[in-house]
């Protein structure tokens, strides 16, 4: 071994305290951001396209909206991550447990020198996996409550606007339409959706928002009773009314809703939390509304059945008011005593009002004599005769006569002064005489005189004439009778 080669190896097998370059060396040291790049290229470059099978686990959904995931076998493990786009358009929602097929490129994250596969593309790996994820999300809803009996209403029995969540362009619709004329026409509001694909179920779950939301009083009628339609197909293409979003629109319906999804062997989420499952379109269609012609067949039996049960009435009380009739006596017996009894007092009224007539005529000839004008004017001279003397006697009793004789009346206030001593006791007194009154004090304090009032006595009433006795001639023609009554 040459000397120079015994150096190196010597040198090498001590090792080295500094990093040198060597003769010939053409392997630079890369830095690991450099080599992490290298990596990121090589992989993107070799695995830009790949399909890989595995089990979902660890799945997240971030704030932001991306999705991380691991895919993993029996033996390996490899991260992945759906971008926002990409996870809004996968046709499912991921779960852990759920086998898939993702397609997408490989790539390296730097910052761990770990490689991750990016997802543009997230498929179920078969049937069994779609199965199972559709047994996961049935048994989520069911804990929920989404599917209890308690929660479903009543159909309308002959609703009059109904409203029809399908696409505008299937048989769906048709067949639905020409089974609701056929039987009992209906005002019918469709509100056209994708039933299948990308995007299909947040359209469905709008339309039964949509519907639910309308007014009674707006513009558009709002349904009385709602019908979710789809025409059969595989499970892939019934899977829109899988979704959650579609479930929890169907069960917070407050309209009375009917799922009609698929043929009779299709069972769909939708079917569980509506309130009432069609085994297809068309059953829905007759589920929704009864026959017309029934109906009115219906209404004419029940109108013979209420007219019999009328006349059938009408004719036990007939008979019954006849049997009643019978038992009751005739107009004529219970008529004939107070017949009787009125031709009775007819003739009694007949000989009272005579004997009352005769009485009141002698009454009124015996009061006649009492009402003869002479006997009447003597009897009114009698009594003007004591009206004057008894004014007389109040004229003779009157306090005030005496004054015209020279007499003075003494007052003082209210009282009458009988006395000197009551005079000199009340100081200020009023003297009346016939033509006046004065006021006066004592001596000590002079005399005053006030204006005196004029008195004046009643005027004598006038005496009437005597009636001539001419008019007794008529009283005496009146009352038929010349007799006098002293």
């Amino acid at each position: 071994m040459p000397p120079e080669e015994e150096d190196d190896a010597a040198f090498d097998a001590a090792g080295r305290l500094l990093a040198q370059e060597r003769a010939g060396d053409n392997a630079p040291a890369l830095s690991v951001s450099e080599l992490s790049a290298q990596l990121k290229r090589t992989v993107e470059d070799r695995f830009g396209h790949v399909r890989l099978r595995g089990e979902i686990s660890g799945f997240k959904r971030a704030a932001s909206g991306h999705v991380y995931l691991s895919l993993k076998d029996d033996s390996a493990r490899i991260d992945g991550i759906v971008w926002k786009g990409v996870a809004g358009r996968l046709g499912f929602a991921p779960q852990d447990g759920i086998e898939v097929v993702v397609t997408g490129k490989l790539t390296t994250y730097p910052g761990r020198s770990s490689y991750q596969i990016v997802i543009e593309r997230m498929e179920l790996a078969g049937e069994g996996a779609l199965m199972q994820l559709l047994e996961r999300l049935k048994k989520q809803l069911a804990a929920e409550g989404l599917f209890a009996p308690e929660r479903k209403q009543r159909l309308p029995y002959l609703p009059r606007v109904i409203g029809v969540v399908t696409s505008p362009t299937g048989a769906v619709i048709r067949d639905i339409l020409h089974r609701l004329a056929d039987r009992c026409p209906t005002h019918v509001l469709l509100w056209p959706v994708l039933v299948q694909g990308e995007g299909a179920a947040a359209q469905v779950a709008n339309a039964v928002r949509g519907f639910s939301a309308m007014k009674a009083s707006g513009a558009i009628p709002r349904p009385d009773l709602v019908i979710v339609a789809r025409g059969g197909g595989s499970i892939e293409d019934l899977w829109a009314f899988n979704e959650e979003i579609v479930v929890r629109a169907v069960a917070e319906c407050s309209i009375p809703i009917i799922s009609a999804v698929g043929h009779e062997t299709d069972t769909t989420l939708c079917d569980y939390a509506a309130d009432v499952r069609a085994p297809t379109p068309t059953a829905a269609a007759e589920m929704a509304v009864p026959v017309r012609a029934e109906l009115m067949a219906g209404l004419t039996e029940l109108g013979l059945r209420a007219s019999r049960a009328t006349r059938r009435s009408v004719e036990q009380r007939r008979e019954r008011l006849s049997m009643t009739a019978r038992l009751l006596p005739s107009p004529e017996n219970l008529l004939s005593p107070q017949r009787q009894r009125a031709d009775d007092l007819g003739e009694r009224l007949g000989r009272g009002l005579k004997q009352r007539v005769t009485l009141a005529w002698r009454h009124l000839s015996e009061a006649g004599g009492a009402l003869r004008p002479v006997l009447l004017n003597r009897r009114l001279a009698q009594q003007r005769e004591r009206l004057d003397a008894t004014w007389r006697l109040a004229l003779s009793l009157d306090p005030r006569r005496p004054l015209s004789k020279g007499f003075a009346l003494v007052t003082a206030g209210d009282r009458v002064l009988a006395s000197a001593a009551a005079a000199r006791a009340a100081g200020a007194m009023t003297l009346t005489f016939h033509d006046g009154a004065i006021d006066v004090v004592s001596a000590a304090q002079g005399v005053e005189f006030a204006p005196p009032p004029r008195l004046s006595l009643p005027p004598k009433p006038a005496r009437k004439p005597a009636r001539p006795d001419s008019s007794g001639a008529g009283q005496q023609d009146l009352f038929g009778g010349s007799q006098e009554r002293d």
